[in-house]
């Protein structure tokens, strides 16, 4: 389906762009995931996001790009959760890999409290 995708304009480039949302956004925690975002009010501009997992805690780039790769997947099946003019950024938190179905279920918890603060 292409609304499953995660296409370039979903993803949140530059660093003013970046430093804005770690600034200026609010935060959530919900096991393995810290979350920083940033809501744009009227904006039907599609949900970006970035994100990091720290070099300190995972020396090897093959941990961190498989982390990276998890967490994009598990936002990707559940954006729909995301209303849209949402920036977020995603930080992966623990010093140990998680299996997909953890970061899916934590994930889920991101962003339903993400959609719920937001509305209000």
């Amino acid at each position: 389906m292409a609304d499953e995708t995660l296409s370039k304009s979903e993803r949140l480039c530059g660093a003013t762009a970046v430093a804005e949302v770690f600034e200026h956004g609010k935060g959530v925690t919900a096991g393995c995931l810290r979350c920083k975002y940033l809501v744009h009010e009227g904006s039907e501009e599609p949900s970006r996001i970035v994100v990091s997992v720290p070099k300190r805690n995972f020396k090897r780039a093959v941990r961190r790009n498989l982390l990276k790769r998890r967490i994009r997947e598990s936002y990707r099946r559940q954006k729909s959760l995301l209303g849209p003019g949402v920036d977020v950024l995603f930080i992966y938190t623990l010093k140990e890999v998680l299996p997909y179905e953890a970061i899916y279920a934590d994930m889920t918890a991101v962003l339903n409290a993400i959609a719920h603060a937001s509305c209000s």
